[in-house]
């Protein structure tokens, strides 16, 4: 029984690392079931016993995705010596990896036609809201942001970033796209969150 639940375990990974490279290579329209069965040298019925639809197996890689990014942007932040300064790297690393096929196509391009803006949203704050609200929690410690504004400001700054990713994604010039982000998000930072200079 355990080697048959391992077995299952190992053919829904299987299954989601490939479909990550055929969505990210093709885009969701341009992926077609049949060619995932093919490269991941299983049935249809294998697939469908995991998956009920390849909109649910495009969630399950949109969710896989997500937290590989997550990990990546946490591990940037931890780099930092404040809390302020943790959210700057977090997010500079984001948008520098929205050029990344995998993100860009499966995160930003498909995301939110596939599964809808709610459920897009839902999930990217499942993985990014709780890093950004954290940080901005440990900026309130020092009074920069009243306590009870911390939320909403978490909010805000997720939805900024958002947009300027959005972008990021869809320029021509990527490079030029991801400095230009990065320098523009730094600034609403340093506006919304930095100390006041006293006079």
């Amino acid at each position: 029984m355990n080697r048959r639940v391992e077995q299952g375990h190992a053919t829904r990974a299987a299954l989601i690392d490939v479909a990550t490279q055929l969505f990210a290579a093709h885009g969701y329209d341009g992926t077609a079931i049949p060619a995932v069965l093919q490269a991941a040298g299983v049935s249809r019925g294998a697939l469908y016993h995991h998956f009920e639809s390849k909109e649910a197996l495009f969630e399950a890689v949109l969710v896989s995705v997500e937290a590989r990014v997550l990990a990546k942007v946490t591990r940037s932040a931890g780099a930092a010596g404040d809390p302020l300064d943790a959210l700057r790297r977090g997010c500079a690393a984001y948008l520098a990896m929205c050029r990344d096929p995998m993100v860009r196509q499966i995160s930003l391009v498909d995301a939110p036609s596939v599964v809808g803006w709610q459920r897009w949203r839902e999930i990217d704050e499942q993985h990014a809201f709780g890093l950004v609200k954290a940080a901005i929690a440990a900026i309130s410690a020092d009074g920069q942001v009243k306590p009870e504004q911390v939320d909403v400001m978490a909010h805000m700054v997720l939805a900024a970033l958002l947009e300027v990713a959005l972008l990021v994604a869809r320029a021509d010039e990527g490079r030029l796209a991801i400095r230009r982000g990065q320098e523009a998000f730094d600034e609403l930072l340093t506006a919304l969150l930095a100390p006041r200079r006293r006079s």
